[in-house]
């Protein structure tokens, strides 16, 4: 598990974020995780780690809009799956140590909202090659719209799940596909 532990990211999420890995390692759910000040840092740090076992899943934890997750002032959007981006040859020896089953899960709000989440969504996945996870909604102690797609499928949710008014609506009770923070997996058939 990565997370933001930039301060800009907010004292308290980063707090939080700590407290959750502290809690999911607890509960058998991630068995390392690390707080990072970027994504050159984070993805960096994915490639190294323990470099002679495959990474079975992924989670993502800070912010994100629609079509992106963010790390302090960095973001891992689609144009980071161009050979040309500062970053591409990092998020390449990620890829490496993925297998067709992992899961790559960014616990982040909107990441797979609206078209620009869902052109991300189906880009990424595609590029990994392997199963992705996202959220439609504004995420916190609830976590709607939570999606995850395979290579080669493109996102079946609409466009507009996770907006009100055209603008990233917070997740609640009653909406599409909703998990708690504590839930731990990507329940099958999201």
């Amino acid at each position: 598990m990565v997370y933001d532990r930039n301060a800009s990211a907010g004292r308290f999420l980063v707090l939080i974020w700590r407290i959750g890995a502290w809690l999911y390692a607890a509960l058998g759910r991630i068995d390392e995780w690390y707080g990072a000040t970027s994504w050159s840092d984070a993805l960096s740090w994915l490639a190294s780690h323990r470099p002679t076992e495959p990474l079975e899943e992924i989670q993502f934890w800070g912010h994100g809009e629609a079509g992106m997750a963010r790390i302090g002032e960095s973001e891992l959007d689609v144009s980071m799956l161009h050979p040309t981006h500062r970053d591409h040859r990092a998020l390449v020896g990620v890829r490496l140590r993925l297998k067709p089953e992992t899961l790559w899960w960014f616990r982040t709000c909107s990441t797979y909202g609206s078209a620009e989440g869902h052109e991300f969504a189906h880009a990424f996945t595609d590029f990994l090659g392997c199963r992705t996870a996202g959220h439609t909604f504004i995420i916190g102690p609830l976590q709607s719209g939570l999606h995850s797609l395979s290579p080669g499928q493109k996102p079946g949710w609409p466009v507009d799940e996770g907006t009100r008014e055209g603008k990233p609506a917070w997740s609640k009770l009653g909406a599409p596909n909703t998990i708690t923070f504590l839930g731990g997996k990507v329940p099958k058939g999201y």
